[in-house]
C-alpha cells in the first residue's frame, strides 16, 4: 500500500499483549459510592436536531462486536475486530485479518488463515470458517457455530448510501488487542477513495476522526441509531498510529461482497474498461465542455466492454492549472440516467452492479449528447494497460 497508509490491523506482538493483560492499567470512571460501586453519567452530545448518546450505542452494538485471532502457516499470526450479522453465527471483518498477500499488499494471491478464532464479548473464543475474501474491498465474511454460544447479538448494516459530514460515528474494536474498545467522533469527509488489497480502489469510502488503530481492522463504524455505516479498515499516518485520519470501507459496498459470498464463496465486479479524470468548472470552460461534472475519458481498454460499445479515449494532451489534461476523449455524463456529480461516481455505479450487466452510458462526443448501450464483463485481476 501507499506510504502513509497503514491497515487498522494488529500484528502478533499485539496478541502478546493483549494475552498479559498489557501491564498494570488502573483507571477512574465516575464517583465511587458508599457501597464500593461505582456510577457513571452518560456522555450525551447534542447533534443538529438528535441527540448522540455514545455510551447508549455502545449497550446496544457491543455484544456483537468481535476479537478476530488469525493463525498463518509460518507461526504468523494476526488480530483484528469484526461484528456478527447473522444468528447463524456469520460474521464480518477484513480480507486483510484473515488473509495474507493481494496484489497491492504484498503482492500475490490472497493466502487464507491456517486457523481462525473469535472471541467474543462474554469470552467465549471459539473456532471460525473463513467463507469467502473479498480482495477488491478487503471485505471477508467467517463462521461460528453458534450452537454452544448464547444468543448472537446481530448488527445491522446501514441502509443509507450518504452520510453527513459532521454527524457523530462510534467504532467498536481491539485497538493494539484491547477488546471492546470504544471511540467517537465524526464523518470528517465522505466518497472518499482508498486502496484495497487488489489493485483496484474502494470508492465512497467514509473518512473519519474517530479514533482507528492497529487491531480495529474489520470492526463497525457506527451511526447514532447503532447501525453499521462502515467498516474500518485503514489509517493515514506516519507513525503507524492514529492521526485524526481513518477510513471505512461503506455499507453498501460490505453489502455486496457478503451477499455474493453467501451466494457462492467469492465476489465478482463489473468492470468497464476505461480510465478518466475529472471536470471542474475552469477545465470545462478551457475545453469548451457543455458540463461542468462527470468523467473525461483518457484510455480505454482496448477489447473491454467500453472498446466494444465504442467509446473513445483522449487524442490529445494540454496542461491547464499545472495538471495534465488528457483530452479529446468522451465525457461520461449519466449510467442508466443517474449523473455523474463526480468522476469518482462512474466507478460506484460500475462496481455495484454484475458482470453482464448491460448499461445506458450517455457521453457528449463533440458536443453532441449520445447513449451508449455497453454490457459490463468481469473485473480483472489487474488493471489492463490501455
Amino acid at each position: 500500500m501507499r506510504a502513509g497508509v497503514v491497515p487498522a490491523a494488529a500484528v502478533a506482538a499485539s496478541i502478546a499483549l493483549a494475552a498479559c493483560g498489557g501491564g498494570e492499567v488502573s483507571s477512574t470512571a465516575g464517583q465511587g459510592g458508599e457501597d464500593g460501586t461505582t456510577t457513571t453519567e452518560q456522555v450525551v452530545v447534542q447533534v443538529g436536531n438528535g441527540d448522540f448518546n455514545p455510551a447508549g450505542v455502545y449497550e446496544k452494538a457491543a455484544p456483537g462486536v468481535v476479537t478476530i485471532l488469525s493463525v498463518f502457516d509460518g507461526g504468523g499470526a494476526g488480530q483484528g475486530s469484526g461484528f456478527v450479522i447473522s444468528k447463524d453465527g456469520e460474521i464480518v471483518t477484513n480480507s486483510h485479518v484473515v488473509a495474507s498477500g493481494g496484489a497491492n499488499n504484498g503482492g500475490g494471491e490472497l493466502t487464507p488463515a491456517k486457523q481462525v478464532f473469535v472471541q467474543f464479548a462474554d469470552g467465549n473464543q471459539v473456532p471460525a470458517e473463513i467463507l469467502g475474501v473479498d480482495d477488491d474491498a478487503d471485505i471477508a465474511v467467517v463462521k461460528v457455530d453458534p450452537g454452544d454460544l448464547d444468543e448472537l447479538t446481530v448488527l445491522p448494516l446501514s441502509e443509507r448510501e450518504e452520510y453527513a459530514v459532521g454527524e457523530p460515528v462510534a467504532a467498536i474494536g481491539s485497538p493494539f488487542g484491547e477488546e471492546q474498545s470504544l471511540s467517537i467522533g465524526i464523518v470528517s469527509a465522505a466518497d472518499r477513495s482508498i486502496e484495497g488489497l487488489s489493485e483496484f480502489a474502494i470508492d465512497n469510502a467514509i473518512q473519519t476522526d474517530a479514533s482507528i488503530n492497529p487491531g480495529n481492522s474489520g470492526g463497525p463504524l457506527l451511526d447514532s441509531d447503532g447501525n453499521v455505516i462502515g467498516v474500518n479498515q485503514q489509517i493515514a499516518t506516519s507513525s503507524g498510529t492514529n492521526s485524526g485520519v481513518g477510513y471505512a470501507i461503506p455499507a453498501g459496498a460490505v453489502r455486496f461482497s457478503v451477499d455474493q459470498i453467501r451466494e457462492k464463496g467469492e465476489v465478482d465486479y463489473a468492470y468497464l474498461g476505461v480510465t478518466t479524470q475529472s471536470i471542474w468548472p475552469q477545465l470545462a470552460d478551457e475545453l469548451g465542455l457543455e458540463t461542468e461534472s462527470g468523467a473525461l475519458v483518457s484510455q480505454v481498454v482496448e477489447g473491454g466492454p467500453a472498446d466494444d460499445a465504442g467509446l473513445e479515449g483522449s487524442s490529445d494532451q494540454i496542461t491547464f492549472q499545472g495538471t495534465p489534461i488528457e483530452t479529446g476523449g468522451d465525457v461520461i455524463v449519466a449510467v442508466d440516467g443517474r449523473r455523474l456529480e463526480a468522476e469518482s461516481d462512474l466507478a460506484e455505479l460500475i462496481s455495484r452492479r454484475l458482470p453482464g450487466t448491460v448499461v445506458v452510458i450517455e457521453i457528449i462526443r463533440d458536443g453532441d449528447s449520445q447513449e451508449l448501450e455497453v454490457e459490463l464483463k468481469t473485473r480483472p485481476d489487474r488493471i489492463p494497460s490501455p
